[in-house]
């Protein structure tokens, strides 16, 4: 599953994508056999069925000059036979409910597509990689990845890789692509694979330690529920419900950088705490619901498998200085955290017991899916100065796209590049507007910027 390339213009791409071969990969592995989802694959699983959509993920890159097609196939195959989830499709049982059903042996189709005479061989595999995406898919019947070779004057150029959400997270699809690269590296093939797979998963969960986790979490979920706003109407606007749009911001890269340095705190911490407060109103709490990667329990921390899982974090935070609301958000964000590993069914009863009970807003909050690479543990280079942070250049907001199906209610996925804070935003319009999220996004950065300038103004005074 190849990082996403910066895209060329598909739209350049007239004629009809078709693959000019399709060649059958043969394969086997271990592990197979037919059970329950585990939770972060029943996680998944609802937010698949809720928008609608299979959630494609994956993208496409270069190859390496000399890579032939059998290099590729040979490399499938490798991925088929060590991830289980790879080889996982779905079967539903009389209700309805969903199963994991984890192949033995099988054979998957890698497709060979020739980039037309005169096109753009960057753009065809843009398009390539799109026409994967947006085919429907068959849970039952297929194979939860779609891969595509693209020849450009006879020899292979790209790699478009595409895969259902159900079989790994991002922390998962980074992990299999350092396994991929390896197997070329002078390290040679990766050691046998230690994680703990969906289908163990799922049988711990349904243990007696498996349930007592489950007993625990539920009932942080139910306190932290019970604090949600009540239910309020809904305001329908015209055209599509619901928009993304993305705001990429210096200013805000640099100063939480600041932040987390003179404050020496987890520079996750110090963006939740400027969300918290942009979104806290005067006698409610914040409600913000982070996207937790479980791979600190044991077992997880090296498959390649959805096992994130989102949490509920409930701060209360509106009226404070920015230190103590820091101070309440950690504490706040460490229980999302400790209870994020969660039976989403029960929770999911959890919810539709107190919303008849209470009638609660159920979607209030902020989905927060803090994806960094090059920030996340620590920031590179040296504490910024107070004329860097104000030197900065302030964040630009555009909307990229409206659609009819549903996202998550308010979302924010962060994204970083060298310098910059990219939040991609994804909002109900019934419920959020634009110009209101465009107002959050620019109160994010300017608490950031605002507490980044006092915390260095008080280091050296």
């Amino acid at each position: 599953m190849p990082d996403t390339y910066l895209p060329a213009p598909a739209a350049a791409i007239r004629a009809p994508i078709s693959a000019t071969e399709r060649i059958p990969v043969r394969f086997d592995g271990d592990g197979a056999g037919l059970g329950p989802l585990s939770w972060g694959q029943l996680s998944m699983w609802q937010d698949i069925v809720r928008q609608r959509s299979w959630l494609p993920i994956g993208g496409w890159a270069p190859l390496e000059p000399g890579t032939t097609v059998e290099d590729v196939a040979d490399d499938l195959r490798w991925a088929m036979r060590r991830y289980p989830t790879f080889r996982t499709r779905l079967r539903f049982d009389g209700d309805g409910t969903p199963l994991q059903s984890v192949a033995a042996w099988g054979t998957i189709g890698l497709d060979v597509f020739d980039a037309p005479d005169g096109a753009d061989p960057a753009a065809f595999t843009a398009a390539v990689d799109a026409h994967y995406r947006a085919l429907p898919y068959d849970f039952v019947e297929e194979w939860p990845v779609r891969m595509g070779v693209v020849r450009a004057g006879g020899s292979p150029a790209y790699l478009s890789t595409v895969t259902c959400h159900l079989v790994t997270d991002g922390f998962g699809g980074l992990l299999m692509l350092r396994e991929v690269a390896a197997r070329g590296s002078a390290s040679g093939e990766p050691g046998p694979t230690t994680g703990t797979q969906p289908l163990e998963q799922a049988r711990w969960q349904a243990s007696p330690d498996g349930r007592k986790q489950a007993d625990k979490a539920l009932r942080h979920w139910d306190k932290m529920l019970r604090q949600l706003p009540p239910a309020a109407s809904l305001v329908p606007r015209e055209g599509p419900r619901w928009h993304r749009g993305e705001f990429t911001s210096a200013a805000l890269y640099t100063a939480t950088h600041a932040v987390s340095v003179v404050a020496d705190i987890d520079t996750s911490q110090v963006l939740m705490t400027c969300l918290a407060l942009a979104v806290a109103e005067e006698g409610r709490p914040a409600i913000i619901r982070p996207m937790v990667d479980n791979r600190f329990r044991r077992g997880l921390g090296d498959v390649v498998a959805m096992v994130a899982q989102h949490g509920i974090c409930v701060a209360d935070v509106a009226g404070l200085d920015f230190d103590e609301a820091m101070r309440r958000t950690g504490i706040a964000a460490m229980l999302a955290y400790k209870w994020a590993y969660h039976d989403p069914s029960a929770v999911a009863a959890l919810a539709g017991t107190l919303d008849v009970d209470l009638h609660l807003d159920l979607d209030a909050g902020v989905w927060l899916n803090d994806r960094r690479t090059i920030s996340r543990q620590m920031f590179p280079g040296d504490k910024p100065t107070a004329g860097q942070v104000r030197a900065a250049a302030p964040g630009g907001f555009r909307w990229t796209v409206a659609q009819d199906d549903p996202y998550d209610p308010l979302n924010i996925d962060v994204d970083d590049a060298p310098g910059v804070f990219t939040l991609t935003w994804f909002t109900d319009t019934w419920r959020t507007p634009p110009a209101r999220v465009e107002a959050l996004a620019r109160s994010i950065e300017a608490l950031a910027v605002q507490q980044a300038l006092t915390a260095l103004e008080k280091e050296t005074a």
